[in-house]
């Protein structure tokens, strides 16, 4: 939330609406009950926040590709920054501001019934937590936060008999979850996925230690390294030919600089390419 990342805090009322809300939204035919092309696919917005248009696109890509080999319409958002850095450094002005007008990018969308699907766990988590937490007053601040997905989300709505993806029989992945994914969409239905395709998951549990800009902060580095050293360098070291799975641009960054790693996007493992 807003009040974990600096912001205000939040009632338990409005926590349990937004829970309500998301959870309804997430299971089976909303996803699969919006508007469809001629051709009768549903549509998806593919929402490719400001980490995944610029630094690194792969994700975004191969989520396109991933949902339109699972039978939907894919629909490239606009460019509009949900203002994640400007919350994680305490900048809510300019939060509400970014988000303000993002709103205006998704809304439309979302009152379609088109379900927005997030790249990057950490503004995904924006949209489905922070934004009602610093919007509370704008209608639109549920309604795209009720709309928003992750892709595993998305893809699990998919009947298994209509899904096109990859087996993953004999596939050793260590996963490391976002913190933000975690938290506030929960990871089970990633693993579930993953397993249902034959994968072998080791799920790590805490951070990589990265935390987005707080690892790159001077004085931080030695306590960046120390967390990554509890669990996410030994399981890479433990598991060297290991398919290593982050979403989280930060936590691909820490296992790169750090154990010389590379990492792959849930959608790009799905997409059958390779880090």
């Amino acid at each position: 939330s807003a009040r974990a990342r600096g912001g205000a805090p939040t009632s338990c009322d409005s926590t349990r609406e937004r829970e309500a809300a998301t959870t309804s939204s997430t299971v089976g035919s909303p996803v699969l009950g919006g508007p469809r092309d001629p051709g009768g696919r549903p549509y998806a917005l593919v929402w490719a926040d400001s980490f995944s248009q610029t630094l690194d696109g792969a994700g975004a890509r191969a989520v396109v590709d991933v949902l339109e080999a699972n039978g939907f319409a894919p629909i490239v958002a606009p460019d509009a920054c949900c203002g994640l850095t400007w919350i994680t450094t305490g900048q809510l002005s300019g939060a509400k501001k970014h988000l303000a007008s993002l709103l205006g990018v998704l809304a439309p969308f979302a009152a379609s019934g088109i379900p927005i699907v997030g790249v990057e766990p950490s503004c995904t988590a924006v949209l489905r937590d922070d934004l009602v937490d610093l919007l509370p007053e704008d209608p639109r601040s549920m309604l795209v936060s009720g709309a928003t997905h992750t892709l595993a989300e998305v893809l699990s709505a998919v009947p298994e008999s209509s899904r096109n993806l990859p087996s993953l029989e004999g596939v050793e992945i260590v996963a490391q979850p976002h913190c933000h994914h975690y938290s506030v969409m929960g990871w089970d239905t990633d693993q579930a996925l993953l397993e249902s395709l034959g994968a072998r998951v080791t799920r790590l549990e805490g951070c990589c230690g990265l935390a987005g800009n707080f690892g790159m902060e001077a004085g931080h580095y030695d306590l960046s390294v120390a967390v990554a050293s509890h669990s996410l360098l030994p399981s890479l070291s433990a598991q060297p030919d290991a398919v290593y799975l982050a979403d989280g641009f930060s936590c691909r960054t820490q296992a790169a600089q750090l154990a010389g790693r590379g990492g792959v996007h849930l959608a790009t493992l799905l997409a059958g390419r390779s880090a």
